[in-house]
């Protein structure tokens, strides 16, 4: 990729998004091409051909989607299924139409079965049934997947896919109730040691096992993707190591320094048992994680407090 080319980032405010153009200025990139979603709707198959024609991007991260947590998954289904195949539609199609030379699609780890074996290779996907808990996103993202792939066989259109592991990071959604655990947990550990609770109630056992990367380390992993010539159009993306939720609470807790104690609401779902990639494919071509969990999560907890309003810091950025 030629980092002084037209690039586009789909979603630069988000999460990953936003990993992307940090880490494409650190390796000085000039000439890069920002939407926000006032300025350009991506579900709007009108405006997304009309930006594309316009602007004729060379390359493209799509990283915009609508995303959350299990909770958010459940009360917002017809949004996130509907809302993530008409952006990653029209994105994808415009790209390929107006001679964009490589295109990144950011799957998820979700795409996979529910009980597939582990660690998960992107050759189980589409051989078993899915987590209920996120099947709408899941089923989506699976869709822009195989859109890709069908635009590369048919087209020979430089479309490749990533699937990330469970991101935290700077720029992540730390609303109260459509967060993922990571954002969920520090927030709620935040505003308990702020009220000094006794205690800080968590969904499920405890007891699944997860995998979590920093987001700055899967924009690195991007990057390289976009520079590897390699004919596979799926690479995981993962850190390699895996914790419990309860043993991820416990480094969260520390990382914000609450000292009480933690209840564990088994009446609320653990949704998948254990969720760990297999990342070799990109591993034996020269990519690894650099940044541990728990410097990781000290580091994202800082950029919270950062965005905590000077009257009262009980409202992060939502």
């Amino acid at each position: 990729m030629d980092i002084h080319a037209r690039i586009y980032i789909a979603g630069h405010r988000g999460l990953v998004g936003s990993a992307i153009v940090r880490r494409l200025l650190s390796e000085g990139a000039d000439n890069l091409v920002l939407r926000t979603r006032r300025d350009l709707d991506l579900t709007d198959q009108s405006q997304v051909e009309e930006f594309f024609a316009s602007e004729k991007p060379e390359y493209v991260f799509l990283a915009a989607a609508r995303v959350g947590g299990i909770h958010a998954n459940s009360k917002y289904p017809a949004e996130f299924i509907r809302d993530n195949l008409a952006i990653q539609s029209n994105v994808i199609h415009s790209a390929w139409k107006n001679g964009a030379k490589k295109l990144l699609f950011l799957g998820s780890s979700c795409i996979y079965p529910r009980d597939c074996p582990q660690p998960i290779k992107e050759e189980y996907l589409l051989t078993g049934p899915l987590e209920p808990t996120n099947e709408w996103y899941a089923i989506a993202k699976i869709a822009g997947l195989k859109m890709c792939q069908a635009y590369r066989q048919q087209y020979d259109f430089d479309a490749i896919c990533a699937m990330p592991t469970n991101l935290y990071g700077p720029g992540d959604n730390f609303h109260p109730e459509d967060s993922h655990v990571v954002p969920a947990l520090i927030r709620r550990f935040h505003e308990a040691k702020r009220a000094k609770a006794p205690f800080v109630a968590i969904w499920g056992s405890g007891h699944p096992l997860r995998e979590f990367m920093h987001v700055d380390d899967l924009a690195d992993a991007l990057l390289f993707l976009m520079n590897d010539q390699s004919p596979d159009y799926a690479t995981n993306v993962g850190s390699g190591k895996e914790v419990t939720v309860a043993e991820l609470a416990r480094i969260v807790a520390n990382a914000v320094g609450y000292q009480g104690e933690l209840h564990f609401d088994t009446s609320q779902p653990d949704g998948t048992p254990r969720k760990l990639l297999d990342t070799s494919r990109l591993c034996t071509r020269g990519w690894t994680s650099k940044i541990e969990l728990a410097a990781g999560l000290a580091e994202t907890y800082r950029w919270f407090c950062s965005q905590l309003t000077p009257v009262a810091d009980r409202s992060p950025l939502q």
